[in-house]
């Protein structure tokens, strides 16, 4: 047999981060990390378990994979993450040809469970409640361009939202210490990374369990000093934790970027209670206020659930009247999906998925014109943009600005640049439309 390995990464960033630590600690152990290879020796497939659709994604997946090892062209499949931690079971009945099962938090030990996979001669199964063992820095195996990381922060989520699952098979809230994180920041600005974006199901709780304080405006400070990084850039903020202490860090240090993703999930009050989400819409415009008057060139992110449980036409206003006064720059949006074992698939009112689709269509064509005017505010302005790549036919360049988070907002398309991918433009905006914005780089930059 080969030591060839084919990873297969379904879901979120932080699942990405979890394939790089299951990579690097296999091929600490020998084995090669291929994803082209016609014939790997194992597949493993890190699934994500959080909505339906994530699900079904899955499944294909795997079933993609079983009929290649039905083929003899792959001898063993593992499939891991989320989907596993919560169906265990049931995938255990549907599925019996896969080698292996593993649940969550174990990619310290990956080398062994395949080790162990190989050589068994029935399935193996791996899952233990929620327990997150963090792996060694060194071992992660980057899968994406080396100047920008996610950083992992925590796992897990002691939140109860009614409509969530995550807390089930991601169990409760688990800091990274603060000297794992910046030995791994130092480690992937030491190998090329200028951008780090945090994560964590709520990286505004980072550290509460390990310090018994709101650590997060602390870790940017540290993250700030590190050589080589150039932007710092914050993801799933909880918006009652949005502190002055957080403003004020992220105010003040140069190197953390103007932009903050805050999932507020709806503004209507009744919704917010039946979600168990704090806050209301007042609330979070004060919110924002403080945001923008510390920082007056941020640029906020949100998502919204539409089609909630006893959502009416009049939720659905209210949270519209609250889109209108917000002007959020990027604004994302989820039908509701009915999730078995939350408190929310039990709740009356579930809205007719007609009705659900109609109001997502309705609130992003709400948003496009708000989002095309915050992008217009930039014309004639200077952006500093990281460049990734370079349109085929030589004209642009495309890069993103502190506007732009990697993979889920716009992109700037940059006229007769030819620096290299990696590297920072001074970019002066000529164009916008709703997502992505055009420009000249300046003369000494381009």
């Amino acid at each position: 047999m080969s030591n060839t390995v084919r990873l297969i990464t379904l879901g979120c960033a932080k699942n990405e981060v979890d394939s790089e630590e299951i990579a690097g600690v296999l091929q600490r152990a020998g084995y090669r990390l291929d994803p082209h290879t016609d014939a790997p020796d194992v597949i493993i497939i890190n699934t994500c378990g959080f909505l339906k659709s994530a699900q079904r994604e899955g499944l294909q997946t795997i079933r993609e994979a079983l009929q290649l090892k039905k083929q003899g062209k792959t001898q063993r499949v593992i499939v891991a993450g989320c989907m596993v931690q919560r169906l265990g079971e049931t995938l255990q009945q549907a599925l019996p040809e896969v080698d292996a099962w593993v649940g969550v938090g174990q990619m310290a030990q990956f080398d062994a469970i395949v080790n162990a996979t190989r050589a068994a001669r029935q399935p193996i199964r791996a899952i233990q409640p929620p327990h997150h063992r963090w792996a060694d820095v060194p071992t992660r195996l980057r899968s994406r361009a080396p100047w920008t990381a996610y950083l992992k922060v925590s796992e897990g989520c002691d939140h109860q939202c009614t409509f969530c699952t995550i807390p089930s098979f991601r169990g409760k809230h688990v800091s990274k210490p603060i000297e794992r994180v910046l030995e791994e920041a130092r480690w992937l600005a030491q190998n090329g990374a200028k951008e780090l974006n945090l994560i964590a199901q709520d990286t505004t709780q980072y550290g509460y369990d390990l310090y018994r304080k709101f650590m997060l405006p602390t870790l940017l400070r540290e993250l700030n000093a590190i050589e080589g990084v150039e932007w710092i850039r914050i993801h799933y903020a909880y918006p009652s934790r949005v502190t002055d202490e957080l403003i004020e860090a992220m105010a003040s240090l140069p190197k953390v970027a103007h932009y903050l993703d805050v999932p507020l999930q709806h503004a209507d009050a009744k919704i917010l209670r039946a979600m168990r989400r704090p806050g209301n819409a007042e609330r979070y415009l004060k919110m924002l206020e403080k945001l923008r008057a510390a920082m007056p060139h941020i640029a906020i992110r949100t998502t919204f659930i539409v089609g909630f449980p006893g959502e009416g036409e009049t939720e659905f206003e209210n949270l519209l009247e609250f889109i209108a006064a917000a002007q959020l720059d990027r604004v994302g949006a989820f039908v509701y999906s009915r999730e078995q074992g939350t408190p929310a698939a039990a709740m009356p009112d579930q809205v007719p998925f007609r009705i659900k689709r109609e109001r997502y269509d309705r609130l992003m064509r709400f948003q496009q014109p708000i989002s095309r005017q915050r992008n217009q505010q930039l014309l004639h302005t200077t952006l500093r943009v990281l460049i990734e790549n370079h349109s085929a036919n030589g004209k642009y360049a495309i890069g993103r600005s502190h506007r732009d988070a990697p993979d889920v907002d716009g992109l700037v398309y940059v006229k007769n640049c030819t620096v290299p991918p990696g590297a920072f433009v001074n970019v002066r905006i000529t164009q916008a439309d709703v997502y992505d914005v055009w420009g000249e780089a300046l003369p000494n930059d381009a």
